[in-house]
């Protein structure tokens, strides 16, 4: 056993012990998994896909957004389906790049001590997503996610949201100057199903209008989060997704 092995531990030990051989290898080896990993891209047109309704989140989509960053959502819950038939028979189409093309930052997570979002949009009534927010054992007698009550008495300031917009601009999220000056009222119609939503869904094509909270009286951080919860996986048109066209 000694005599076999002691060919290959005398080269390993000449390696280890030449700085400069090791560095040599090190690169080559480095060089190699980078090419095996970069030559594929060469034969897309583009890294995110193209796919037929994706847009920029609607001011209270984005604040509940914010409040689900704020409230360390993404530890427990990714948003990412992978490509695998386990996950796809139960979450539904594999997640794509297109899907994540406006988040700063994305919501991707890989820890599930909760089930994936990514496709939680109109899977459940505002109803049940409020009563799971105020008391997750309500509905899912095993859960083991905290209680978020306080967010039906946390009012929001529409008058915050225009900003936001603006800021995200800079990173390449195509909001119109139309949507960040309608910004704080769309955020109020969009909760308000006596107002008038026609400018929210002009400018943001198939958000959801309603009193998310149940309480028409004020705007709440619960309408916030379950705005966005509902717009989660509901935008892009699958059945004209085509992946095909995504290569050369």
């Amino acid at each position: 056993m000694a005599t076999n092995n002691a060919p290959a531990l005398g080269f390993h030990s000449k390696i280890e012990r030449n700085v400069t051989l090791l560095l040599v290898l090190s690169l080559l080896v480095v060089t190699i998994g980078g090419i095996v990993e970069i030559a594929p891209l060469f034969w897309l047109q583009n890294t995110i896909e193209k796919v037929t309704g994706m847009r920029p989140y609607s001011p209270l989509e984005l604040a509940g957004r914010n409040i689900y960053i704020r409230e360390g959502c993404y530890v427990c819950h990714s948003q990412m389906i992978r490509p695998f038939r386990d996950e796809v028979e139960r979450y539904g189409h594999y997640s794509l790049a297109a899907e994540s093309m406006f988040d700063h930052p994305f919501q991707w997570g890989s820890k599930r001590t909760g089930p994936d979002l990514a496709r939680v949009g109109a899977k459940y009534s505002n109803d049940w997503h409020v009563q799971h927010l105020k008391n997750p054992r309500d509905v899912v007698p095993e859960s083991i996610m905290p209680p978020y009550a306080f967010l039906a008495s946390n009012e929001l300031d529409p008058q915050a949201i225009g900003a936001h917009l603006k800021t995200l601009t800079v990173v390449g999220v195509p909001y119109s100057q139309e949507q960040i000056d309608n910004a704080a009222a769309d955020m109020v119609a969009q909760a308000d199903p006596n107002q008038d939503g026609a400018g929210v869904t002009a400018r943001y094509p198939k958000a959801n209008i309603g009193n998310f909270d149940g309480d028409a009286a004020k705007l709440t951080e619960m309408d916030a989060l379950v705005a966005y919860l509902q717009v989660l996986g509901t935008l892009v048109d699958f059945s004209a997704y085509k992946p095909e066209e995504n290569e050369r």
